[in-house]
């Protein structure tokens, strides 16, 4: 280590999957230049990213079932996190998450602490933001509209955002790794793909059943999905709307982007999410993409600065909105409801819609290759040296 340099620890509950985990270890990587790095987890089960050269430290207390073991946990984890805090003499400590945040705040040894906000479900116990807010130098969001929300219903002002890196070189360098169990193969076929775990805030269900719908008008239409979970309800859904030989649920994979590349389609149904990573790692690689408008994230991506203010301007307590919007960059469907439903016989109205949004764009060649190009347009504004700059002029506040 540099004694040079301040220490920074970066604290995450885990590095499994998912877009905060993703955005944690790139921030190390991207921060090793200015200061000695830590990135604290409380259990190293199933890391499923490149840690190499990164200063992992492992305080060994993994999540547990039932309220009393949940709170004992975090009396463990705060504990354990304040030893290694005091050990290593860490001036500034970055937490992704709200079981992060709980323990960062609350372990605090006198260094200067931020908070991350990264989801709409982080905003949903005001008893839990109100203490990150209190005992946070700032708490940072990767979202406007979170910034926005902390204002308007909690007025706290000592928020930023700061939009996820993205390394659309490496991105694209890595889809070209072979894939050999590609399930759908053929020049004839037209494939959908999401990269999203088996969670009631991804809103897969609403998908399937949209997908059942539109390759009724497209029967060369193939679904890929990717992402850790069992998918057991899902496949048997499929079997019941008779779908199951065009759909794949293929599981958790470490290197999804060739998965994404061989598509030619990219959907997210979720309900909720923070700035959603696997979107813009699918734009990197000139897919078009169609999401719901959920509570953070998707519009602020697929609509331009301009059509973003005037939603802004007619929706200002931050709903969805209630017809499909043509952005600039993707195209933004309203959100769909988060009560899973796994009745085949039962199709919403946002399911409908997503349909006829897919089967629109399948319809129109042109428009989906300017949705391609559009799409690698706008990847390439979050680039990992804005956001590089972005965090260090951020943390070089509480030096």
């Amino acid at each position: 280590m540099d004694s040079k340099k301040k220490n920074l620890m970066l604290m995450v509950p885990m590095l499994h999957q998912g877009g905060f985990e993703r955005v944690c270890v790139k921030t190390a990587r991207l921060m090793q230049d200015f200061y000695n790095v830590y990135i604290l987890i409380f259990s190293s089960k199933d890391i499923n990213y490149d840690v190499t050269g990164l200063n992992i430290i492992d305080i060994d207390v993994p999540s547990q079932k039932g309220l009393a073991n949940k709170v004992l946990n975090v009396l463990k984890r705060v504990n354990k996190a304040k030893k290694v805090k005091k050990e290593l003499g860490i001036d500034i400590s970055y937490s992704f998450g709200s079981s992060a945040n709980y323990v960062n705040t609350l372990s605090n040894m006198g260094e200067k602490v931020l908070t991350g906000l990264r989801c709409q479900t982080d905003m949903e116990g005001t008893r839990q933001v109100k203490l990150f807010c209190r005992k946070s130098d700032q708490v940072l969001s990767c979202s406007k509209e979170i910034v926005r929300q902390l204002k308007r219903d909690f007025n706290y002002d000592r928020s930023t955002y700061i939009y996820n890196p993205l390394d659309v070189d490496d991105i694209q360098k890595k889809a070209m790794d072979p894939v050999d169990d590609f399930p759908f193969i053929g020049d004839d076929i037209k494939v959908i793909s999401c990269s999203a775990r088996n969670d009631y805030i991804k809103g897969i269900w609403h998908l399937v059943k949209a997908f059942s719908l539109a390759q009724v008008k497209h029967p060369e239409l193939r679904l890929v999905v990717m992402g850790a979970g069992n998918w057991e309800k899902y496949n048997e859904l499929s079997k019941a709307l008779g779908i199951i030989d065009k759909v794949a649920f293929v599981g958790l994979k470490k290197n999804p982007f060739p998965y994404v590349a061989a598509s030619d389609l990219y959907v997210c149904s979720s309900n909720h999410e923070g700035f959603p990573n696997a979107v813009l790692e699918a734009m990197a690689l000139k897919k078009p993409v169609i999401s719901a408008d959920c509570k953070t994230g998707p519009r602020e991506i697929l609509l331009s600065e301009k059509e973003y203010e005037e939603l802004i301007e007619k929706i200002p307590d931050g709903s969805s909105i209630t017809a499909p919007i043509r952005g600039e960059f993707g195209i933004l469907i309203p959100d769909m409801d988060q009560e899973e439903n796994f009745d085949p016989e039962y199709v919403t109205e946002g399911e409908r819609i997503l349909s006829g949004e897919i089967v629109r764009l399948l319809d129109e060649e042109e428009s989906l290759k300017d949705y391609s190009d559009r799409a690698y347009k706008r990847a390439l504004f979050y680039t990992p040296d804005s956001y590089k700059d972005s965090i260090h002029e951020i943390l070089k506040r509480y030096e």
